[in-house]
Formats: C-alpha cells, structure tokens, sequence
C-alpha cells in the first residue's frame, strides 16, 4: 500500500535574494497499522535490530511506537545531537535514526565506520530545505568578518561551511561566549532562534531567513485566550518560535529544557509549544500532569503542520521494518566532507563539556571564528 502523499503550502516571507522557500516542500505520511500489524512489526523489528547488529534512535517528536520501541530496545529517545553521540559511543554497527535527514547526516558524520539507516530518506526539515549551501555560502562570503554559527537543523554541506554548531540547548553559551570575546556573528538558518538569541546576549548578528513550519505556526493571540481558559497552566515554549509566543511562556528551551522545566515546575497543567509528537514523552515522565497543544490556527494561519512536522510523521513501524531488512534508506556522507563538517560539531562538543567542567566560556571559544 502507498503512502499519500501531502503537499505543504507554507506561506513564508523571504528576504530579498533568499532561498529560503519551502512551498513546494511535500511529505508522505504512511496509514497506521492495525493493532495486529502493529504487534507484528514490533516484534519483525526487534528480530531484525539483533540480527543487524543495531540499535534505534528516535527523536522526541516522532511516532510515539518508534520511541517506545527505541527505549524498549536499548536506544534512546532525544535530540538529534544526543541521538547522534549516542550511536557513535553504542557499540552497534548499524544505526538507525527515526527523525529527519540531517539527523541521519549528524550520527553519520560523527560514526563515519558505521552503517547509519533512516526509514524514509525524503524525510526533510523546513530549515535545512530553506538553507541550500550554494545560497548560504553566498551569504557567508557577503560578510567575511563574521563568524559563522550555524544551527544543528541543517544539511552536512551547510555544517562545513560554519565555524561552529549549535543547539538549542548551548546556543545562548556558545553566541554569548562569542559576543564577549568581541567576535560579530553569521547566525542561520532560524530566524525565530536567532533573533531569540540575538535579545537574550546583545550580540551583533545577521541572520539567514528561514523558520521552522511547525514553530513558525504558534499564534500569540490564541495562545493568551486558551491561557485564559487554563489560567493556572504554565507555558513551555521552544525558542523556534515566534517571538510574540517566547514572550507568553513561562519557560523557554529545548526539547530537554521543557521536559526539565514539565518535572520540576510546581504545575499540573502546562501548556505546550512545540511539535506535539513531544507530548507523549512529557506524559509518559509526567503521569500526574495535563499537557495540552498551543494553537496554530488564527487569522491568517494555514494550520497546515497542527503543530506535528509532516517529515517526522513519514517515519513508521513499516519503513522502518522495510530499510532493516532490505538496507534501504541508507545515509551517505562524503568522508571529506563530513570532516569538515565534524569540525564545528566538535567544538560545540568540546566547549559544553568545558562549559561543565567549570572553564571560562571565553577561553573555549578563543582564537576560533572569523579573522
């Protein structure tokens, strides 16, 4: 049976000269098993990882069955660089990334000697789409004194043409350490983060305009009136979002700091901004707690995500089953390109664990940037 297919139409604003256009962007998203099917698949699967030699990771907002199964089977469940430094350090051989292509790309670049499979390759992401390295580069080469800083959400082209990658975890450390240290930054490819950094270190940015389709939906004004009907409820927001929707939460992170924030803020209730395939973990850490959606819909809101990314909802108990079996969805980087692409990576990886270690943020970042 074929998956439908779904086509997005995103209605972005783009600067002058930018690339950064996904209209023509589409996703399949596969039917959902029977229960019965569902039960053999899982168990097809499990077979399949032992024999394969390898182990699941899954990003947080994917199918609540690929998480389970992830956890169930001695992966994990996180972002994509914990998901990506988790298969380097496992001993398996073969790993597969439930998520999107970049995700694949990043457990490839840092475990180069392994086989890294996705189940389904057209799995993209708004921002990595919105960000071609031709374009990028361009941009890059208009201000050559400016330190490129580039976010996790991109391709392993765009990753090598950067001086450092961030998440959104380590973002703020990482622009703040740059901007004491007096350097000037290139931020791409989120504009939504980048102008959220930007106000938080006072640092001197430019920024390439791309937005998360997901993210870019959450509404101020419908999220003030469900806050009025929930007025004990408190408000965790990714920072991807709007800045009008930053300015509403009581919390804001990354996926790690809403579930941090959902355990140890003094709540029952929490109101949710950020892809919904991440609720099911929030509920399953919180049992005792309510977590409701934020509201894409408003004047002149498409609703088209409804705040699930269409690539994400692409992965499935079936393809997964399928790249298993057959070697499908296989992940490719050039060596020489992956690299350079390891470089920035590394530095991001070098400068958090500094950063815990208790070393001066200005030391971790000397010397390395734009001249």
């Amino acid at each position: 049976m074929s998956s439908p297919v779904i086509d997005i139409d995103y209605e972005q604003p783009a600067l002058k000269g930018s690339a950064c256009d996904t209209r023509h962007a589409w996703a399949r998203v596969p039917p959902e098993p029977s229960p019965d099917e569902r039960t053999a698949l899982k168990e097809r699967i499990r077979r399949l990882l032992r024999e394969r030699n390898a182990v699941m990771v899954s990003h947080f907002y994917v199918h609540p069955d690929l998480q389970d199964l992830a956890e169930e089977t001695g992966g994990i469940v996180s972002d994509s660089l914990e998901m990506a430094r988790f298969g380097r350090d496992h001993a398996a051989q073969t790993l597969v990334v439930s998520g999107v292509r970049f995700m694949g790309e990043t457990s490839k670049i840092l475990s180069p000697e392994k086989r890294v499979l996705m189940p389904d390759l057209d799995a993209n992401c708004s921002l990595d789409l919105g960000c071609p390295v031709d374009e990028f580069s361009a941009f890059c080469d208009q201000h050559p004194d400016r330190t490129v800083v580039v976010y996790a959400n991109t391709s392993a082209a765009v990753k090598a043409r950067a001086d450092w990658l961030v998440t959104s975890s380590c973002a703020l450390d990482v622009v703040g350490a740059l901007h004491a240290a007096g350097q000037k930054i290139l931020w791409g490819p989120d504009r939504h983060l980048g102008d959220y950094i930007q106000r938080q270190t006072g640092a001197d940015m430019v920024s390439w305009n791309g937005a998360c389709i997901v993210h870019d939906e959450f509404k101020a004004l419908e999220l003030e009136l469900l806050m009025k009907e929930h007025p004990k409820a408190k408000v965790l927001v990714h920072p991807e979002s709007p800045s009008d929707v930053i300015a509403l939460a009581d919390a804001v992170g990354s996926t790690s700091a809403i579930l941090n924030a959902a355990q140890r803020m003094d709540a029952s209730e929490f109101i949710v901004a950020t892809d919904t395939g991440m609720l099911h973990k929030l509920r399953t850490l919180n049992p005792g707690k309510t977590f409701i959606e934020a509201p894409t819909a408003g004047n002149g809101g498409t609703c088209k995500s409804c705040a699930h990314c269409p690539w994400m909802a692409m992965n499935g108990l079936v393809e997964l089953a399928n790249a298993l079996e057959t070697g499908a969805g296989e992940i490719h980087v050039d060596p020489a390109l992956g690299l350079r692409a390891r470089v920035p990576i590394d530095r991001m990886l070098a400068f958090t664990v500094g950063l815990k270690n208790g070393q001066a943020p200005g030391s971790l970042v000397a010397g390395i940037g734009a001249a």
